[in-house]
């Protein structure tokens, strides 16, 4: 194995309704890493407890992972912005629960970090080194809204949604308390906001994509899909709030402490863990 590194990974997997699976995937991660150079902790998230996901979780007995939730379902951002509070990592990832994509995928996006010195490396369905199967309707729509993307904020990240994404400790620490989406459009928030803020080095790294979800419910009538016109919706949103009411800038700060109270108030209360 190589030398390990002086950095932790703290890896954030926010989790909603997957009690019959957690065990397996945590235990699933920790292998993985536990196979690794990089030292590491993983948190889970519980995201709302209206199943046995958070009692599962407490179950289990790993070094140096931990499981954290709270009664009501806020939502993917407020779920990573709950994990971030308690990670200690110089570096954190975030992968979802489901293990729809493959593990392995922490440690390459890792590498691609330090190869590019990059602030943020995201998994990407349409890296060249992908393996990944959807059918031509999903591929058109991920396609549009990358151009939709590239033309809204100069993003050319060609992947923002597939949920594993590492991050250097310092971009979130400055980004996360700005951001305001909670479920659609949070990763779009947060890449747009941390590339304005001047956090460009931002990479594309190869997956290994299990299934998709989204394959089963996409119909193709993009217009009538529930998730996909609140998903575009939210990212016009995303771009009103920063290109016209400059409400990210560092002069607004009084505004997002005011709109965060309810999360800062909430965060303060860690209402479960194992060490």
């Amino acid at each position: 194995m190589a030398k390990k590194t002086n950095q932790l990974v703290s890896i954030i997997i926010p989790t909603y309704r997957q009690g019959k699976t957690i065990k397996k995937d945590v235990s699933n991660i920790h292998r993985i890493m536990s196979e690794t150079r990089w030292d590491f902790e993983i948190i889970v998230v519980v995201d709302g407890f209206v199943d046995d996901t958070f009692e599962k979780a407490l179950e289990l007995d790993l070094k140096n992972t931990s499981a954290v939730g709270y009664e009501n379902n806020r939502g993917k951002g407020y779920a990573v912005r709950y994990g971030m509070a308690r990670a200690s990592g110089d570096i954190i990832a975030f992968i979802d629960a489901g293990m729809e994509i493959d593990a392995n995928g922490i440690s390459l996006l890792l590498e691609h970090m330090e190869w590019y010195d990059a602030d943020i490396v995201v998994g990407s369905k349409r890296h060249l080194a992908s393996q990944v199967n959807y059918p031509f309707i999903r591929r058109l729509y991920s396609w549009a809204y990358y151009l939709l993307v590239k033309a809204l904020f100069g993003l050319r990240v060609r992947d923002t949604q597939t949920g594993l994404k590492v991050y250097r400790r310092k971009v979130l620490a400055d980004v996360l308390p700005r951001l305001l989406v909670k479920n659609f459009a949070f990763d779009i928030e947060l890449l747009a906001v941390a590339n304005h803020l001047g956090y460009t080095k931002i990479y594309e790294g190869p997956i290994k994509l299990k299934s998709d979800t989204f394959q089963s419910n996409f119909s193709g009538k993009v217009l009538l899909d529930k998730q996909i016109r609140a998903m575009l919706w939210n990212t016009l949103a995303v771009f009103y709030r920063l290109r016209v009411q400059r409400y990210y800038e560092d002069d607004k700060r009084r505004i997002w402490v005011h709109d965060k109270k309810l999360d800062l108030k909430v965060n303060t209360g860690k209402l479960g863990s194992k060490k």
